[in-house]
């Protein structure tokens, strides 16, 4: 068991099966009910196998950043962190060989390519194209900052590929509406605040992230106006799903993005305090799994 929480570890597996709720989110509200039994079943196993081997990708292409951080005795304080959760970056650390890891990736990899052939071809070429997203994402640590931008497009995929799995033509105008949605959660809630734990690291070795280039007030506005126009996106969305609606339900989706976006993004602009950052991208991180099951009650009441 303690090699399988390598392995889990590696894929980061606590923060995987939140955002595994992103797509489960997607398909609901795109459909207005529940998908077929076969659909659920095929699709939560390539969700999982999905976000296992993008998350392991990460590690492996990043694998000597982070082993040059690791030497550097940079790798200390991530205590109430969500991704520190379990071990970090067990290759890098030399707990579990690149090519074990290789392995592992690889395997997760094939399991969503099959799982996503079988829901619709088309959604191959979304894995494939958010692994590719990924991997130049992780080649732009030290290029410049608008990598950012690029994992917008990354933690988009997995909910544009379950919505083609329910709907092989779907609607490009709601399809745009949710890919904004989240697009500027991801930068706002993940990205940024993820950069912002790792700013003295990232200083130290010169890496191109937005807290470095523009520093903590330019980075802590972006950080408020990003979450903003989310919870705008999101009445948006919510306005044109064929999801049913009534007015207690939109207020509890209003207020759960005020609580988890809204609110910690504010403190992190106030105090512009590290710990605040992590705060944010834990909270921001429970944000999809809360929708998701505010949806889900709707819908079985």
């Amino acid at each position: 068991m303690s090699r399988l929480g390598l392995f889990l570890a590696l894929s980061r597996t606590p923060h995987a099966l939140l955002d595994m709720t992103t797509p489960c989110l997607a398909a609901l509200l795109w459909l207005g009910e529940f998908p077929p039994i076969k659909v659920v079943l095929i699709g939560l196993l390539t969700v999982f196998a999905g976000y296992s081997a993008v998350y392991a990708l990460n590690d492996l292409i990043d694998y000597r950043s982070d082993k040059k951080k690791i030497e550097e005795g940079l790798f200390g304080d991530t205590e109430g962190y969500l991704d520190g959760a379990m071990v970090r970056h067990p290759v890098a650390q030399g707990l579990l060989k690149f090519r074990e890891g290789l392995g592992w990736t690889l395997g997760w990899a094939l399991v969503a390519v099959v799982g996503a052939f079988i829901l619709n071809p088309a959604c191959v070429m979304i894995f494939i194209g958010g692994c590719l997203l990924e991997a130049v994402y992780c080649l732009m640590w030290r290029l410049s900052w608008t990598r950012t931008i690029v994992s917008g497009g990354v933690k988009t995929s997995g909910a544009i590929a379950a919505v083609y799995a329910v709907d092989p033509e779907p609607s490009f105008g709601l399809l745009l509406v949710l890919f904004l949605w989240l697009f500027f959660w991801e930068i706002g809630g993940q990205n940024i605040p993820n950069d912002w734990e790792d700013v003295e690291r990232d200083k130290f070795l010169q890496a191109k992230t937005v807290p470095v280039r523009f520093g903590p007030e330019i980075s802590s506005l972006l950080v408020m106006c990003c979450l903003v126009t989310t919870l705008i996106m999101s009445g948006v969305l919510l306005w044109a799903t064929p999801f049913p609606l009534n007015w207690p339900f939109v207020v509890i989706v209003f207020m759960v993005g005020i609580y988890l976006l809204i609110l910690p993004a504010y403190q992190l602009y106030r105090t512009k305090d590290r710990q605040k950052a992590i705060n944010l991208f834990n909270k921001a991180s429970y944000y999809p799994p809360a929708l998701f099951l505010a949806v889900a009650i709707r819908y079985l009441l």
